[in-house]
């Protein structure tokens, strides 16, 4: 279904660097755009050439699979000229410091730059060394709003509405940029979060972020019109922060036997699962995850930022 877009309104941001300078209105301007170009997405031939002649460089410093290739084919189906950076492969690995490896990108004559990071604050950085269009696509344990954004478009796509929404996320909350992004997000339009992990992986101070936290998983289900399981970053842990896996996945993975006591709530997962840890395999394969949606989404999400961020105004057709 095509949704209106208020041609009046005119979007504020040059930049993607988190949500919080978003308000509700600038978020679901956004979802609003996702949803035109997802029907884009769904015809024969899936291109628009709303970013022919603008040259995007994907500046990647940490390994990423799903968010780049969704970054990558969401600007290659608008029509921009892409340029993928891997620190791994270039001068950075011969000492080149962020700044002048960008400047040196921006001389090439750049109209946007997609970065991941390691380092929080380094998109907010790169603002300041470049004239282009920065979008944040992740970066440390700070925010990924891009994320936050295809779940709330997904969440909205299966319940029709986000206004009033129950959501618990699980899992490793010390170490996730997606559960930032997703409380600022949420909470700012009218829904209740719920945060339910190990204390070990709870950070100091959370419900001042205007969410409450929960150790005890099944009331959060039985609660719940959203559950979101996190993936357990063992790469980002000095280790220690839970027994194993296997009572990690007793205590706070949800199973089959789950989705028959609590019948009513939808499952999500940012990706990639780590089967058997934070979701049994039954449950990532039941109809009521929408976790391919998710990446399907996403595609449509990364089109309307890259959309909006180029200076469009319309949506497009």
């Amino acid at each position: 279904m095509t949704v209106r877009i208020d041609e009046a309104y005119e979007f504020p941001h040059r930049h993607l660097l988190g949500l919080r300078d978003y308000s509700s209105r600038d978020i679901l301007h956004v979802l609003d755009q996702a949803s035109n170009f997802l029907e884009i997405l769904n015809r024969p031939i899936p291109k628009i050439p709303t970013l022919r002649d603008k040259t995007i460089v994907n500046l990647f410093y940490e390994n990423s699979t799903r968010t780049r290739l969704s970054f990558e084919l969401a600007q290659k189906r608008m029509g921009a000229d892409v340029v993928n950076f891997s620190s791994s492969s270039s001068s950075v690995s011969k000492g080149e410091t962020l700044r002048d490896t960008i400047r040196n990108i921006e001389s090439m004559k750049i109209d946007m730059v997609v970065v991941r990071h390691p380092s929080p604050g380094a998109p907010h950085f790169i603002t300041r060394c470049v004239e282009a269009a920065v979008l944040n696509a992740g970066d440390g344990a700070h925010e990924h709003p891009t994320q936050a954004l295809l779940d709330l478009f997904s969440i909205r796509q299966r319940t029709g509405r986000l206004e009033g929404l129950k959501v618990v996320i699980i899992g490793d909350i010390s170490h996730s940029r997606v559960v930032r992004s997703n409380i600022i997000a949420m909470t700012r339009l009218g829904m209740e979060v719920v945060l339910c992990g190990p204390r070990t992986m709870m950070p100091l101070f959370v419900e001042e972020m205007g969410v409450r936290v929960s150790y005890h998983l099944e009331e959060c289900l039985e609660w719940c019109d959203v559950a979101m399981a996190l993936r357990i970053q063992l790469e980002r842990q000095g280790g220690g922060l839970f027994p194993s896996q296997r009572e990690y996945h007793e205590r706070f993975g949800i199973k089959k036997r789950h989705l028959k006591e609590f019948p009513h709530f939808v499952i999500m997962h940012p990706g990639p699962i780590n089967r058997g840890v934070e979701l049994e395999s039954e449950v990532a394969d039941d109809p009521r995850a929408i976790i391919l949606n998710q990446v399907t989404n996403g595609l449509a999400v990364r089109m309307a930022s890259l959309y909006l961020l180029s200076g469009g105004k319309r949506g497009p057709s």
